[in-house]
């Protein structure tokens, strides 16, 4: 099953995964939407053996210039979101079972224009922690991925044109790798965390090029 907020993206994503994908609207900024998903998710599959929640937006936008309803944005969507779908979704997750988080190199490593975004990211990684340690007793892993610069195209879509390419350029000179990463590298990463990194939780795995890291 996948989710998003817009129903052309999920028929794309659908018919590119396959005719076996349940695609669902669903806004992670909305709790109702959330309970609604968590009744889907029942009728659907009746209990779930991972969770990966991915959903998150970013702002480039200077500290000074920061106002109140882009940082409500940012923190909703980033962090209220993840926190009430994972709590809503507790209870279909098998013993065994996993959450994967999607953090970011942005809650390690000071990235200027970033700030209220960074600081969700890194409420993220907080709270990777702390629901490893409490969903011990269920059996149930939690994690977080951390990407990098990742070329997604949300930079296309968020900045003007002129503007994202020049960011990306500058980002990518940054990355000791010296190159964006792909959507693919992430999902291997999360994929992994998910079914395989069996004795691993509470950690979060870089997916960066080696920005966070030396």
């Amino acid at each position: 099953m996948i989710t998003g907020r817009t129903q052309a993206k999920l028929d794309t994503a659908r018919e590119n995964i396959g005719n076996n994908t349940v695609a669902v609207l669903s806004d992670a900024a909305s709790l109702t939407d959330i309970d609604e998903l968590a009744d889907r998710v029942k009728a659907e599959f009746g209990t779930i053996d991972a969770l990966f929640i991915n959903a998150g937006i970013t702002r480039f936008i200077p500290f000074e210039s920061m106002t109140e309803e882009v940082y409500d944005e940012l923190l909703t969507i980033n962090t209220k979101g993840p926190y009430f779908t994972v709590q809503r979704l507790t209870p279909l997750l098998n013993a065994g079972s996993s959450v994967v988080f999607t953090t970011s190199i942005a809650n390690r490593v000071g990235i200027p224009m970033l700030n209220a975004y960074a600081a969700s990211k890194a409420a993220l990684r907080s709270m990777t922690r702390s629901l490893a340690r409490e969903l011990l007793p269920k059996k149930i892993r939690v994690n977080a991925v951390s990407p990098g610069p990742i070329d997604t195209g949300i930079m296309d879509r968020s900045m003007p044109a002129e503007a994202a390419e020049q960011t990306k350029a500058q980002m990518s000179q940054q990355i000791p790798m010296l190159r964006f990463g792909d959507p693919l590298e992430v999902a291997k990463a999360a994929a992994f965390l998910a079914f395989d990194a069996t004795y691993t939780t509470g950690a979060e795995f870089p997916v960066d090029g080696g920005g966070s890291q030396i």
